[in-house]
């Protein structure tokens, strides 16, 4: 029996996340581009430390990625905030003595230490005491988070929500789906609850291959996913089973904008750093994957409004000047780098596209855990322009339009063997996906 969603959430946050999931035609040209009052920032939206399985200290991650040239960083250590007073001891922390070493050398006069030799411990510094040392207006910006890390059954399902004011357990459910629909609800109704700005999206769906296309069809409140992770263990390209996470977004579209008539989802590039004491290396390193937001200015509340407006793009390595999307279609110019040549692929999904599909079977004919196979009608590359401009005008049938754009470059620190540098434009509603209201 399907647990009830009134269990958990009250019938006006119902309405909230159904409002929310209401498709806005496209009917004037919006350019994003820096200017206006508004400028693009840098951030990334899933980090690990010391306070879950991360092998460094908050202070010295943050360290890291202001040097680094972000303009903001989520903390999203695993069911937890930094908000209590926690001592561990050295050799027992992921990191060990060359994580401690680097932070006293760093921070020398902001450690706080007990005992000696191998019962040694370090005060782990707390967000707000973190975020009050780095936090410059207009520079550089960090946000409490927590990795909502559920499961079903043996399937992991994690979830990050970004200026969480509390922390929130897992909210388990009866299916990979009801689970996700749970944590999300769980999300909307603190957010509700305290009026502080919030958002909710679902993390790498091919780790552990857990979360199929299928289940994201009919979430409602919840708009983000990471169709780029920097973590080598998360399948991002999957396999010749299971579909990549750029494959999931495209049938998740469809299906959402031809079929169920819900908004888009939007694809985010993270990080999911754990591991900061050897770079480049096989581990989840940072600098992988990043979000660029265009927005009024550096604070939670107009970065969340902007997330939730599309006006960003995902990144891991190439740069945008603008991205004008409208009714007519799609535009963007690459911000380009000297010896680089770009490829932008216009990739989409018409709104007659063939429905049908076959589930995956193994060799002995026995159903798989994944995405099912579906018709090459979805996510066609339509259009393909060699160059830093490029355009794409809709023909009356697109259900959505989104472009990928990839440099001749490798990219420098790679979470998968011979990934390149690239970018990811959001999803524009097309006139097919206006028919199907």
């Amino acid at each position: 029996m399907r647990r009830p969603l009134s269990v958990l959430i009250t019938m006006s946050v119902i309405a909230t996340a159904i409002a929310a999931a209401c498709l806005v035609p496209n009917t004037d040209a919006e350019e994003l581009k820096a200017g206006n009052g508004k400028q693009w920032y840098r951030g990334n939206m899933h980090t690990h430390s010391h306070w879950s399985d991360g092998d460094d200290y908050l202070e010295m991650i943050a360290d890291w990625y202001e040097t680094h040239e972000y303009d903001f960083l989520v903390f999203t250590d695993h069911n937890v905030l930094a908000d209590t007073e926690r001592w561990v001891k050295v050799d027992r922390t992921k990191g060990k003595r060359q994580a401690y070493d680097k932070l006293k050398a760093r921070f020398l006069d902001w450690i706080e230490e007990r005992g000696e030799g191998e019962q040694l411990e370090v005060r782990l510094r707390r967000f707000d005491e973190v975020a009050k040392k780095f936090n410059k207006p207009e520079e550089f910006l960090l946000i409490q988070g927590e990795e909502i890390s559920d499961a079903y059954g043996r399937l992991p399902i994690h979830m990050n929500a970004s200026n969480v004011k509390e922390v929130i357990p897992p909210m388990r459910g009866e299916s990979v789906q009801e689970t996700i629909q749970n944590n999300v609800n769980a999300v909307i109704a603190q957010r509700e609850r305290t009026g502080q700005p919030m958002i909710i999206h679902l993390n790498h769906p091919n780790f552990g291959y857990a979360v199929r296309a299928e289940d994201l069809f009919p979430i409602r409140g919840e708009k983000f996913f990471e169709v780029y992770n920097g973590h080598p263990g998360v399948h991002n390209s999957g396999d010749h089973q299971h579909a990549s996470t750029e494959d999931i977004w495209d049938v998740v579209l469809a299906h959402r904008l031809g079929v169920l008539g819900l908004p888009v989802m939007y694809g985010l590039a993270t990080d999911d750093g754990h591991a900061y004491h050897k770079i480049p290396s096989r581990n989840s390193n940072p600098g992988r994957g990043w979000v660029q937001v265009l927005a009024a200015e550096l604070t939670p509340a107009a970065l969340i409004e902007a997330l939730e407006a599309g006006q960003f793009y995902a990144s891991s390595g190439v740069n945008l000047k603008s991205v004008t999307s409208s009714s007519d279609g799609l535009s963007l110019e690459v911000a380009p780098e000297a010896g680089e040549s770009y490829t932008i692929e216009f990739i989409g999904t018409m709104s007659d596209f063939d429905r049908m599909s076959q589930p995956v079977t193994d060799d002995d004919g026995k159903e798989i855990h994944t995405t099912h196979h579906y018709s090459a009608d979805i996510g066609k590359v339509l259009k393909t322009v060699k160059g830093t401009k490029a355009s794409y005008k809709f023909t009356g049938n697109e259900l959505y339009i989104r472009a990928r754009i990839s440099s001749d470059v490798k990219h420098p620190n790679p979470s998968e063997v011979n990934d390149l540098k690239q970018a990811w434009c959001q999803p524009v509603v097309g006139p097919g996906a206006k028919k199907a209201e």
